[in-house]
């Protein structure tokens, strides 16, 4: 059953002389995604990774589409199932489309090289833990050109409205990137980076790996290890990831343990230190 709320917010943005934006997650809806690419007109939509530093990911990465009508059948299956978390819904000014993109494009990337990571503006698990833990105020910086947005955060819809929609510069240090994060969501949120990594600079070992066993159960395995092992810092993953597809039959040495009456800093550097000997890099 779809629930109405949203067809009375798409209808009253439209009354109001907004135009309707789909912000919709590529990656796990890739039949809606098709569908609307091939009934849009090509000024009607806007990939958001395109021509950014993750382009090569564009193909994963969000769409925003402009809908033209309040009861669009093509997103009737988006509403009748929230639980998916393909994204959530904003009103704009007219034209203003590809002004909602470049503002999220110039908040794609968190952190600096070489420890950056993908802000997930599109899950609206995302949009929702932000705007329940930021000030009214931090709201337009954060929304940018959107009026409204509808999202569903279970078990029930919510609806913000921007004080002062427009183009905001991205703050020396946004308040969006300080609100907690939900254990499981964190979780997912680590296992999607750790994917996205891999993908990045080790394919050729991790495709190896996808012939071998589950890619996703050994990554989730590798990362229960760092967050047992209080490895938290990038390069301490980064390290467990790529040694570990190096390892015989992917099973870490019985080194890599940590031993008693040793804290994480130590642990890793001991373990780094022998790894290093043992690949005939370094004198223990």
């Amino acid at each position: 059953m779809i629930d109405s709320l949203p067809h009375q917010w798409m209808t009253e943005q439209r009354r109001l002389g907004h135009e309707l934006c789909l912000v919709l997650d590529s990656e796990n809806e890739r039949d809606t995604r098709q569908l609307l690419l091939k009934t849009s007109h090509f000024d009607q939509y806007q990939s958001v990774y395109v021509r950014t530093l993750v382009t090569d990911l564009t193909d994963s990465g969000p769409f925003v589409f402009r809908l033209d009508q309040p009861n669009d059948p093509r997103i009737e299956d988006l509403l009748a199932n929230p639980q998916r978390n393909w994204g959530w819904l904003a009103s704009v000014r007219k034209g203003e489309l590809p002004q909602l993109v470049k503002h999220w494009q110039e908040r794609l990337i968190m952190g600096v090289r070489p420890h950056q990571a993908l802000y997930r503006f599109h899950d609206n698990r995302v949009l929702a833990r932000a705007l329940k833990h930021l000030p009214a105020d931090a709201y337009p910086a954060y929304l940018g050109p959107a009026i409204n947005v509808c999202y569903w955060n279970a078990p029930h819809w919510n609806i913000t409205i921007s004080p002062a929609p427009g183009i905001y510069p991205v703050p020396d240090a946004p308040l969006w990137l300080r609100t907690p994060v939900p254990d499981s969501q964190a979780t997912e949120i680590r296992l999607l980076n750790a994917h996205r990594y891999l993908l990045a600079e080790q394919v050729t070992a991790y495709a190896k790996l996808a012939d071998a066993q589950d890619p996703d159960n050994w990554l989730r395995d590798r990362l229960a290890l760092a967050e047992a092992w209080g490895w938290h810092e990038p390069e301490q993953v980064e390290f467990l990831l790529t040694q570990g597809l190096q390892a015989p039959a992917y099973t870490l040495a019985p080194y890599w343990q940590a031993r008693a009456n040793e804290n994480p800093a130590e642990h890793f550097e001991r373990v780094h230190r022998e790894a290093q000997f043992w690949q005939g890099v370094e004198p223990l």
